[in-house]
Parts: C-alpha cells; sequence; structure tokens
C-alpha cells in the first residue's frame, strides 16, 4: 500500500457536475458543503490515522449473511428517499448523533451542509427511516452520473442494537442500483480501528492507495 501522508488539498466549488463529482470520487475526494478536500492521514490523541477512500463496485456487490439479518431487523421501519433538505428535526437528530464522538466533535449540521444541499454543490437525496413517526436515521447521498457517494450519515445514538449506519448504507447500495450506478462511496475509513469500520464490511469494497483502486479485503 503507498505511504503518500503528504497528501492535503482542497478548494471551494459551487456548481460541480454530476460527471465532475464521479472524477473527483475517483480521485479520493470528497466535500463538506462547498468546501472539497482529500487528505491521507487525520492528526488524533493517539498518533493520527490513515485515510482511505471507499467505494463499492456494485457489480460484485452480494448480501452477507449478517447483513440479511439486518435487513431483518429493521423490516419495521420506513424507508423515504428525496431530494435533500435540512429542518429542525434532522438538526435535533444530528446533536443527539455527535455525541458519539470524543475527538473532532462538529458543531453543527451546517458544518457539512449548506443551506440548499439538494442542489448545492451538486445534487443530493437524502435516505430517511422512521419508526412510526419518528425520524431514527438519516443519509444524504450525492449523486453523479455514474456512482453516487454518501457525504454524511446521522443516527440515533439509543438504536445501536439495529446497526442503523450498516442498514443506511444497504438503502443506500439498494438506491444506486436502481438507479442504473456503476459504483456507491460509502465515504472515508481509517487503515486502523475506528467508529467507521462497519464501512469495511461489505462484498465488492475497493480502497484507494493514494493512486490507483485495489480491492480490500477485511482482516
Amino acid at each position: 500500500m503507498s505511504d503518500r501522508t503528504n497528501i492535503d488539498e482542497y478548494f471551494g466549488g459551487q456548481e460541480v457536475s454530476p460527471k465532475q463529482m464521479d472524477f473527483l470520487w475517483a480521485h479520493g475526494w470528497r466535500h463538506f458543503g462547498m468546501y472539497f478536500f482529500r487528505y491521507a492521514r487525520v492528526a488524533k490523541s493517539d498518533g493520527g490515522s490513515h485515510v482511505m477512500p471507499l467505494r463499492i463496485n456494485l457489480s460484485n456487490f452480494r448480501l452477507s449473511t449478517s447483513q440479511k439479518r439486518v435487513l431483518k431487523k429493521n423490516q419495521d421501519l420506513r424507508c423515504e428517499i428525496q431530494d435533500a433538505t435540512i429542518d429542525d428535526e434532522k438538526a435535533a437528530l444530528f446533536d443527539r448523533h455527535k455525541t458519539r464522538f470524543s475527538e473532532n466533535v462538529p458543531d453543527s449540521i451546517y458544518d457539512f451542509f449548506t443551506p440548499e444541499p439538494a442542489s448545492i454543490p451538486c445534487h443530493a437525496k437524502e435516505i430517511c427511516l422512521y419508526l412510526g413517526d419518528r425520524l431514527l436515521a438519516v443519509s444524504f447521498l450525492d449523486v453523479g452520473a455514474f456512482a453516487t457517494s454518501s457525504v454524511y450519515a446521522i443516527f440515533e445514538p439509543t438504536e445501536t442494537k439495529r446497526s442503523l449506519g450498516t442498514y443506511l448504507i444497504l438503502q443506500s447500495i439498494a438506491y444506486s442500483l436502481e438507479c442504473g450506478m456503476k459504483y456507491y462511496y460509502p465515504g472515508y475509513a481509517y487503515r486502523e480501528p475506528s467508529h467507521y469500520d462497519y464501512k469495511k464490511r461489505f462484498s465488492g469494497l475497493e480502497f484507494f492507495d493514494w493512486q490507483e483502486w485495489q480491492s480490500f479485503t477485511a482482516t
């Protein structure tokens, strides 16, 4: 694996086309609002973590036994997909969700989204999960020409037994397949163990070593 830990780049973008988004994702870029970035290392109190951009080659994706259990566990939830919006309910869920983190804790949901997340800087959907009328989780999903990419996911921290992070990825994969996409990007994880390890447990997974994409096998 290449150790290009010197990568730390960013730019601002207000209107980015679907094909441009595909190109950026394929080269390890992500964005929060209009701030586009890619970096190979995160400084932390334990010395830091090496960033791994991830994507799923949808033609190679197959449900695992454990993922089938997650689907069954959450069959009582209602899934709604529509253009992305930010409202008080999602902001309150975000504030509960961020209590999971002890470092780099964000201030606001607007650290990650513009006031018009459905169109600025690119087209984006939201995948909302409800138990009755109660919002349990939301994933914000950018839509490119041939790929989709999760921007950020938030979920109710009191519902850990549901594996809502995994369930949101499964719903994102299903939507991406329905749209005829080639790739789905679940975001970054780290080489080292972290809160994001659930992203590493999907078939068809690839990682970007900052030069090329390679198949990933969980250890």
